[in-house]
């Protein structure tokens, strides 16, 4: 019996399914991309880092690896910045007794030389159309000092502005001044009147334009002294306060680890504590020397020397008005026309050299520095009474009286009763004062530069120190967990 043809299995119950679909290479499913998940963010340097120290902090090893390395910087950070303080406060240490107060007396000294330079000339026209060898000897050596000193401030002057303005102003008017002294003395030697015309030309270029320019510079230096001072005497604040943390933070730590380990003393972490008390000790006990020698130089010296200067240059200025009182005869009148020009400015010249004299004299310590001082004002007083005298003599018309009284007799003792004697010893005895101020400003301020010497290596070295102890303290609790 033949069998029927085999049917096709039936479908189960519901749609049918649809054929397979060929895949192509190179695409992807739309199913497939729908329903892919998005790979993760990456992480930054920075939250990687955050979760190594979040997960080493859950850690007692992990959290002590961070101690030491706090410990380790703050200790280390104590040494650089104690170091730089230390080394800056030196340094200006350093400038004030080496450049800055030189420099200040330098200025001084060029001022005095102008003006003694001024008043010589004037005295050596006064004593007649052949100047004295002497009289032009000290004139002489009075520019070349003023000469030499303006090439050594121009070349320490540190580029201050103030300063070169200064200085070069100096040095284009004194070959001027000069030109015009000579043309002064060439007049003199032949007796003709325009001799004294170009004295007084002369001696106006110097009040007028030279000396202003010596005192302003000397007012320049004067303040660079006074700023170098101030900055050798600042606390050192930031490394003060750095190593109090550091000591704070280090006596935390050794009392952390006895609560967890019982253990007293921690080598390391007990070195690093002695190495930054040291420092602070050091630091602190350094800069309170430096200030009180600092202190001592700016109230003993520096105070001193300053009215020592102006003591002695209001004497050059009324010595130089004196002979030109003598000179001009009357010639020059104030402003108003009612008095000797020349002889008012001496007035007022004498009247500051008194001040000076009396707030010097109180602020002498000691009798080596009251001494001169006392025998200045003793000459200048009897400068003053022979200046009167000599005042009447020429009131009276008795010149050559009152230019004996002046610059004394050729020849004779009797300069030894002149006015000029007794300014010649008020300068001496000023010269004296200055010369035993400067060593005691010098001797106060070489104690500031003392002090500080080592401080900026002995802080880094103690501070490098330290931070080993510090590193090896922690290194030594790790190991008990390994």
């Amino acid at each position: 019996m033949t069998q029927p043809p085999s049917a096709p299995a039936a479908a189960p119950h519901g749609p049918a399914a649809a054929p397979a679909r060929p895949v192509v290479p190179g695409q992807v499913s739309r199913a497939a991309a729908v329903g892919a998940a998005p790979p993760p963010p990456a992480r930054g340097a920075w939250a990687t880092g955050r979760e190594v120290l979040r997960e080493a902090a859950t850690t007692e090893p992990g959290r002590l690896r961070i101690l030491g390395a706090v410990l380790a910087l703050l200790v280390l950070a104590l040494g650089t910045v104690a170091g730089l303080e230390a080394a800056d406060r030196a340094g200006s240490a350093e400038a004030v007794v080496g450049s800055s107060q030189p420099l200040s007396a330098d200025a001084a000294a060029i001022y005095r030389s102008l003006a003694d330079a001024d008043s010589t000339a004037a005295a050596g026209f006064l004593a007649g159309t052949l100047e004295p060898a002497e009289s032009r000897a000290r004139y002489d050596r009075d520019l070349a000092t003023a000469s030499r000193l303006l090439v050594k401030a121009a070349a320490n002057t540190d580029g201050s502005d103030e300063s070169a303005r200064e200085i070069t102003a100096l040095g284009e008017l004194l070959p001027r001044y000069a030109g015009l002294m000579e043309r002064a003395r060439a007049a003199n030697r032949q007796g003709l009147p325009l001799g004294g015309a170009y004295l007084r030309y002369a001696n106006q270029e110097m009040t007028t334009r030279l000396l202003p320019a010596a005192e302003r510079l000397y007012a320049a230096e004067t303040a660079r002294l006074h700023r170098d001072d101030d900055d050798a005497r600042t606390w050192p604040h930031l490394a003060l306060g750095v190593g109090v943390l550091a000591l704070g933070v280090l006596v935390w730590a050794q009392r952390r680890e006895y609560r967890r380990t019982h253990r007293v003393f921690s080598r390391g972490l007990l070195a690093a504590t002695a190495a930054t008390v040291v420092v602070l000790l050091w630091l602190a006990g350094a800069h309170a020397v430096a200030r009180a020698a600092l202190g001592s130089a700016q109230t003993e010296g520096q105070q001193s020397l300053q009215l020592l200067n102006e003591a002695r240059i209001s004497s050059l200025k009324a010595r130089a008005n004196e002979n030109l009182t003598q000179v001009a005869r009357g010639a020059v009148l104030t402003e108003d026309g009612k008095d000797d020009k020349y002889e008012a400015e001496y007035a007022k010249g004498m009247a500051a050299l008194t001040d000076a004299l009396a707030r010097a004299t109180r602020l002498a310590e000691d009798e080596a520095g009251r001494t001169p001082l006392t025998e200045a004002t003793a000459r200048a007083g009897e400068w003053r009474e022979r200046h009167a005298a000599a005042r009447k003599l020429g009131e009276a018309g008795d010149y050559q009286a009152a230019l004996d009284r002046i610059i004394g007799p050729k020849g004779t003792d009797g300069a030894k009763e002149s006015a000029g004697w007794s300014f010649d010893q008020v300068d001496a005895a000023l010269e004296r004062a200055l010369a035993h101020e400067q060593e005691q400003f010098t001797r106060s301020a070489r104690g500031a530069v003392d002090a500080l010497t080592g401080l900026p290596l002995g802080a880094a070295a103690l501070g490098a120190l330290g931070a080993l102890g510090a590193v090896l303290g922690i290194n030594r609790r790790l190991s008990e967990y390994r």
